[in-house]
């Protein structure tokens, strides 16, 4: 778990694979997988597999969402605010956990960025920024919800606000940029849930913070 936490700095599967792999070219399967474009063919052979069955546990309903996602996504949607994911993994797993866990019918209008649809991944910018061209949006005027430092540090350099629930992996990481950190988003009865209207509170502190 800790060298998991320790991959989750770097930005996409492949490509934490790809790392852990040249970290152990001693060890199997990389030890007798000599040539740069077979270890890369392993890599995207492995990461399918992974794919498949992290699939798997979302369709037999042993990874329930966070709490406080639904309806945090629900109350946005009936505000007519735009709601996007943006992550470094797999688009194909990405849209498989929206339709699961959020319904087909929030899987219809939710747009998904994932995957290699920007060439640089978190922490760089790239994937937030498509975002709000895509949607329209002033990156100004956006609130990313993040639960790891390089995303983090990607929502930050695109100019939004970031709030951070942090994850069993990314507890004891350095948040101190984030605009508010909480434990989670509370589930639907819990005392001080991140609403809708408290992201737009935090947003516009954050902006008064920024023109000061």
């Amino acid at each position: 778990m800790e060298l998991y936490g320790e991959l989750l700095e770097i930005g996409g599967g492949k490509e934490r694979m790809t790392k852990y792999f040249n970290d152990h070219l001693d060890k199997e399967p990389f030890k007798s997988t000599k040539d740069a474009a077979a270890r890369k063919a392993l890599v995207a052979e492995l990461h399918l597999l992974k794919t498949d069955l992290f699939m798997e546990l979302v369709d037999s309903g042993a990874m329930p969402l966070r709490p406080g996602v639904a309806r945090l996504i629900g109350e946005a949607m009936a505000a007519g605010v735009p709601v996007a994911v943006c992550s470094t993994s797999n688009e194909r797993a990405v849209s498989n956990i929206v339709r699961v866990m959020l319904g087909p019918e929030v899987a219809r209008v939710m747009r998904v960025f994932a995957g290699d649809v920007v060439p640089k991944k978190k922490p760089a910018p790239d994937i937030y920024l498509l975002a709000a061209r895509e949607l329209r949006v002033d990156p100004a005027r956006c609130v990313v919800i993040e639960d790891s430092g390089i995303g983090l540090r990607a929502a930050k350099a695109a100019g939004m606000t970031c709030v951070v629930t942090k994850s069993s992996y990314t507890q004891d990481e350095d948040f101190s940029g984030a605009d508010a950190v909480f434990p989670s988003l509370g589930g639907d009865s819990d005392a001080g849930q991140v609403t809708l209207n408290r992201l737009c509170n935090i947003m516009s502190a954050a902006s008064a913070n920024v023109r000061a």
